[in-house]
């Protein structure tokens, strides 16, 4: 996956202003009780309209550029997400996770921390990302994997692998056939 650098130094008055405003929404989400009806749509314009159908997000929740976030369809997220999401994340179908979990697209670099590097988190279709997992840039996780409670993740996740621990290694490959696609 491509990375992208940001230089913060060079952050203009309109991405100020995006900022600020997504902030004010994240409040309001954060501050909604999730069966008013109001949630719901704040829901959707903190992700700028990108969350399928009988997809819940539960606050609350915390990030950056919360509007890259492409969300699909029947997706459970339970709260304390933290959602970095400057290289952008991509929630598949049918995925499920638990809460305090962590998705991190970007980092410093090593050199220059004023610069952000930047990659993409995917999450494919049916994934089960466990309570406390932390997914780092670049990370895609394949179809109907399992990622066990606190599990760093430094590396991609073939689909139907169950992986634990720090860093995160596979322990088992679930059955695709027992799986109603």
């Amino acid at each position: 996956m491509d990375e992208v650098r940001i230089d913060l130094r060079k952050i203009g008055e309109d991405e100020r202003q995006k900022r600020e405003q997504q902030e004010r929404l994240l409040f309001r989400l954060n501050h909604t009780f999730y069966l008013d009806p109001g949630y719901k749509e704040l829901m959707r314009e903190l992700f700028a309209g990108k969350i399928g159908e009988n997809s819940f997000v539960k606050a609350p929740l915390s990030g950056a550029e919360l509007s890259n976030i492409s969300i699909g369809n029947g997706v459970y997220v339970n709260s304390n997400l933290l959602a970095m999401a400057r290289g952008g994340i991509v929630i598949e179908d049918d995925v499920q996770i638990a809460a305090n979990v962590q998705l991190i697209t970007n980092n410093h670099d090593l050199y220059d921390r004023q610069v952000l590097t930047c990659q993409p988190i995917v999450l494919k279709k049916g994934a089960w990302i466990g309570a406390g997992v932390t997914i780092l840039p670049g990370i895609t996780i394949g179809k109907y994997a399992v990622i066990g409670a606190a599990a760093v993740v430094t590396h991609d996740v073939g689909d139907y692998e169950v992986v634990v621990g720090n860093p995160a290694k596979c322990i088992k490959r679930l059955e695709p056939e027992k799986f109603e696609v």
